[in-house]
């Protein structure tokens, strides 16, 4: 949703109220009843695009290089090394945030947040998104 803090809009989700596969619950020991994993497509309401879990439940790897800034995306993936790091290895951009997630923690589940990851590196909350065309009339 445009310029929207949540992918269900600006509102932080009401007590009781469940929108998105985060963590909930006292972070990270106690999750509460039905979190602290990963949950089955459609498990939260669409959006107002009709679109599905777009935020929560696992990270998604995106094809953009992660860049030191949102709008400097680098060409090639030796220019997305960090320097700070003993072995150097290319970075990509995720999204989405994870079942991890906490609001208490990070609230990376949020659009707008975008992190690196290794692409040598595999996490039990990090997948891709896979897209189901309709059929054309």
């Amino acid at each position: 949703l445009p310029h929207a803090t949540y992918t269900w809009g600006d509102e932080p989700e009401k007590p009781g109220q469940r929108l998105a596969n985060y963590w909930h619950g006292e972070f990270p020991y106690l999750p509460d009843t039905g979190y602290g994993q990963t949950a089955a497509v459609g498990s939260f309401p669409p959006n107002g695009y009709g679109l599905f879990d777009m935020a929560g439940n696992v990270w998604e790897w995106t094809t953009d290089w992660y860049g030191p800034a949102r709008d400097e995306q680098p060409c090639c993936a030796e220019d997305t090394y960090d320097p700070d790091q003993p072995v150097q290895v290319a970075r990509r951009v995720i999204k989405g945030g994870s079942f991890l997630c906490a609001d208490s923690y990070c609230m990376r589940y949020r659009p707008a947040a975008r992190r690196p990851q290794q692409v040598d590196t595999g996490m039990s909350h990090l997948g891709f998104r896979c897209v189901k065309r309709g059929t054309t009339s």
